[in-house]
């Protein structure tokens, strides 16, 4: 059944391989929650679907230490009250090892199909999922759509592209025949078998669960691994609905659905590090904290380990002549999601001087109250603000964004904003802080959150050496500039390449730099301390088999 899977998705799966390919737009799922695509009633099926796991136990038949936990506070004041399996690690690490042999006969193509159909299965529940995401996550409602439903699952299929292809690059059998003159040729018949490392784990980030999750999860089982998904216990459930979609078609294909289990733990009892050491732990992916990636790369040493950590995002201002679009552009970068996004910028450098607009100085100061004028703006109407902002998942950045602003004299400070449809929840716009340039300890680390500085630098050479010191030292996924010289546009593009961040340049429109979109863009570069690598390429999915062969 698994290759009839796979002959049901292989044209989807062959244009997502060529997408990859020529890296132009392509994307396998849609976006917008339209009711020709998604079916009339899908929003409300979705709702009820996501309330019908509302106060209840979240049955998997997986190894289980008997005992149900859950912790899950919604940051929109929905009460999850929702209970999963705790895990028993070493039978639950026995159970998926042991479910691996079954799996690898399927082959590439074999797996490919059943994870093509696992990622139909998750788009048709983009509603259930989109509103599990937004409150666990507190992304508004538009963002969970397309960052925890469909572009998530274009990640997948995405992973799911990369593993197919790399595990074709060679034949499964060929006839080998080496010429010997006059004599006989020598003959083979050679076997080649694409083998996964082992079990892998697939641990969970709290703000973005599924877009960051899907790229190891199917990245790993596409290539013949077992996958342990660890959520983060603030953001359980997206993730707890996909390894639910995932047993199923793996058992409906014959498959021992433990090849896929759900480790959930608590805040004050983490395991995720028992896991991680584990043995049969082959591969580890890890969104989150510098601190714990980092704990990962260095003890985790059985492991293939991708992780993506903490990094300090910045934007360069140089001489440019449309304010108004770099302030617009820049209102809504800073806004999405309060800032709580890997990609957010953090550190935006303007020379204290000032810069060229139309052949005048604009100095330091106006171009500082530019930017924070079009985020005034642009938040002005509360019911579009909300939609933009969501809630703020984890109230430890409130507290930071107080502490930011000792550091510097404040621009624009945070207000918050009543949110209409959530009685008692308050969303918080960015607070903008300027600091001096020299002072590189106040700015040279993330600082999570709706958190930006607004560095005076002594020019734009200095912007360039401040911004390759700081992500050379602590690492970022995005950079931005803003010039109208060609000349500092290759200065810049230059020292990214040296830093090891992409980069984005004289965005204006409708594209931000804090957006990644799927078979074009690399998110992330595995080229700086932010990440060990990127999403996705051929690094990201080829360390997680090996080739074996036999030969007669």
């Amino acid at each position: 059944m698994s290759h009839d899977l796979f002959e049901r998705h292989r044209e989807k799966l062959e244009q997502a391989v060529a997408a990859a390919g020529t890296r132009g737009y392509w994307s396998g799922y849609k976006e917008m929650p339209s009711p020709r695509t998604y079916g009339e009633t899908a929003q409300d099926d979705g709702i009820k679907a996501f309330q019908s796991h509302l106060g209840k136990n979240f049955e998997i038949d997986q190894p289980t230490s008997g005992a149900w936990i859950g912790a899950e506070d919604g940051p929109f004041g929905v009460a999850l009250n929702v209970k999963y399996p705790a895990p028993d690690v070493d039978a639950m690490m026995t159970a998926a090892k042991a479910a691996m042999p079954a799996w690898r006969k399927l082959g590439p193509q074999g797996r490919a199909g059943v994870c093509m159909e696992v990622l139909e299965r998750l788009n048709a529940m983009s509603f259930e999922i989109a509103f599990s995401v937004m409150h666990t996550t507190g992304q508004a409602f538009m963002m969970a759509f397309q960052a925890g439903g469909a572009h998530a699952q274009d990640r997948g299929l995405e992973a799911v592209a990369y593993g197919y292809s790399e595990q074709m690059r060679h034949p499964e059998t060929v006839d080998w025949i080496k010429p010997q003159g006059k004599h006989d040729p020598l003959e083979m018949k050679k076997k080649f078998t694409a083998v996964g490392r082992g079990v892998a784990l697939m641990v969970g980030c709290a703000t973005f669960p599924t877009w960051n999750g899907y790229p190891g999860l199917f990245a790993s089982l596409v290539t013949g691994n077992a996958v342990i998904v660890k959520p983060h216990p603030r953001a359980v459930l997206p993730l707890a609905l996909t390894v639910r979609v995932i047993r199923e078609v793996l058992s409906e294909v014959g498959i021992d659905p433990n090849l896929v289990c759900l480790a959930v733990d608590t805040l004050e009892a983490p395991i995720t590090k028992e896991f991680a050491l584990h043995e049969d732990t082959k591969i580890i992916d890890f969104t989150g904290s510098s601190e714990f990636g980092n704990w990962l790369e260095d003890n985790a040493k059985q492991a293939e380990v991708y992780t993506e950590k903490a990094g300090v995002n910045a934007v360069i201002i140089d001489d440019f002549d449309d304010i108004k679009g770099i302030a617009r552009n820049l209102s809504f970068t800073f806004s999405l999601y309060s800032g709580q996004m890997c990609t957010t910028p953090q550190n935006i450098f303007i020379p204290k001087g000032g810069i060229d607009v139309n052949g005048e100085n604009m100095s330091f100061d106006d171009v500082a109250k530019a930017i924070a004028t079009g985020v005034e703006k642009f938040l002005s109407v509360p019911e579009r603000a909300v939609e933009v902002l969501g809630a703020i998942q984890n109230k430890a950045i409130l507290d930071r964004m107080e502490e930011a602003k000792k550091l510097g004299d404040v621009v624009l400070d945070t207000t918050e904003i009543d949110h209409p449809m959530f009685k008692g929840i308050k969303c918080h716009t960015p607070v903008l802080i300027k600091v001096d340039g020299k002072e590189v300890d106040k700015y040279r680390e993330e600082l999570f959150g709706p958190i930006v500085f607004l560095i005076a630098t002594e020019d734009t050479n200095d912007s360039i050496a401040k911004m390759t010191q700081t992500i050379r030292e602590n690492g970022a996924i995005t950079l931005g500039m803003y010039s109208k010289h060609e000349d500092v546009i290759e200065a810049v593009e230059e020292a990214a390449l040296d830093a090891g961040v992409n980069l984005s340049i004289n965005l204006t429109g409708g594209v931000f730099v804090n957006q990644s979109a799927a078979f074009s863009d690399f998110h992330a570069t595995g080229a700086n301390p932010a990440a060990n690598a990127a999403l996705t390429d051929g690094h990201f999915v080829s360390g997680r088999f090996r080739v074996m062969q036999s030969r007669r």
